[in-house]
């Protein structure tokens, strides 16, 4: 009988869950496409066997995605289990990409596919919403990364996932700088959120209104201000503090948020200005303009 080769390389997995209709199917097509070994809808309880077989494979997976949906209280707590199982082994690397959107908008995907809610029990989809939004309330916490597809298409919920699993070698520590308007509503996977209203506002000058802070006129505007240095001074000295020890507890990336009035000037102009200067510290950063294009439409 011939011998099972063990694999003794550390490999990746990530386990896809969140809000039903929040976009876990595009999710997994994409780590597919990434060439992840898959599987939907894996019952929490055979998470711990299906490792062992992969570390039967010899090295033949070494990036597997799960995806797992909870229907109730039991599958919750298997899945506690199993995730505080795969934890204590050396050569898995577990993360948890949790997806969700707002409410309104999970009601909208599921009228326009004619589905029902498996947690509504043949009642409105907001009632099953509710239910799972509050099942699901300690697993998101437990999340390294949680996307909130409420303004995304499939195609930039796709982009986003590649953007942040696509890298072959081991996943590095990154600063996701996100620019948003507080008239839009505050996004809620941000780890951090900074509010620069305070400062001088482009959208009173007339020439500048219909511009972003990605017009050089509209970011010399904004940083010309003592209290707009002072205040990137000080956000700056508390990045250089905190990031290590993010970094240090194990989280692999922190979502830094920075809103004004529209989403348009200042934010966009600081999100960019710390894009650099974070990039200039030795951090991967990456920058998303939450309301860049709503902001062109109204000015």
């Amino acid at each position: 009988m011939a011998k099972i080769e063990q694999q003794t390389e550390e490999f990746e997995l990530v386990i896809i869950t969140g809000m039903s209709g929040a976009g876990k199917t595009v999710a997994v097509q994409s780590f597919e496409d990434m060439g992840y070994f898959c599987i939907d809808n894996l019952p929490p309880a055979l998470i711990p066997k299906f490792i062992d077989l992969v570390k039967e494979s010899g090295g033949k997976m070494q990036k597997v995605a799960l995806v797992i949906d909870l229907r109730g209280r039991e599958f919750f707590d298997q899945l506690f289990e199993a995730i505080d199982t795969i934890g204590a082994e050396s050569m898995v690397t577990p993360q948890i990409l949790f997806l969700d959107a707002k409410d309104n908008v999970l009601v909208r995907r599921y009228k326009e596919t004619r589905r029902s809610h498996p947690l509504a029990a043949g009642g409105p989809p907001l009632e099953g919403i509710a239910v799972e939004r509050k099942l699901l309330d300690d697993l998101k916490g437990q999340a390294q990364m949680i996307l909130d597809t409420t303004e995304l298409k499939p195609l930039q919920l796709r982009e986003r996932i590649i953007q942040r699993f696509s890298c072959t070698e081991k996943q590095v520590f990154n600063v996701h700088i996100l620019s948003f308007g507080y008239k839009h509503g505050i996004p809620i996977d941000a780890d951090l959120v900074f509010d620069v209203r305070f400062l001088p506002n482009p959208h009173y000058i007339e020439s500048m209104r219909p511009k972003t802070g990605l017009d050089k006129e509209v970011s010399d505007y904004v940083l010309k201000w003592s209290e707009t240095q002072q205040f990137i001074e000080k956000l700056h000295d508390l990045l250089k503090l905190i990031l290590p020890h993010y970094k240090r507890e194990g989280k692999s990336q922190l979502v830094l948020a920075i809103g004004c009035t529209g989403g348009k000037h200042r934010s966009i102009t600081l999100a960019e200005y710390f894009k650099k200067q974070l990039a200039e510290d030795g951090y991967y950063t990456y920058v998303t303009h939450r309301d860049y294009e709503k902001g062109k439409r109204e000015g």
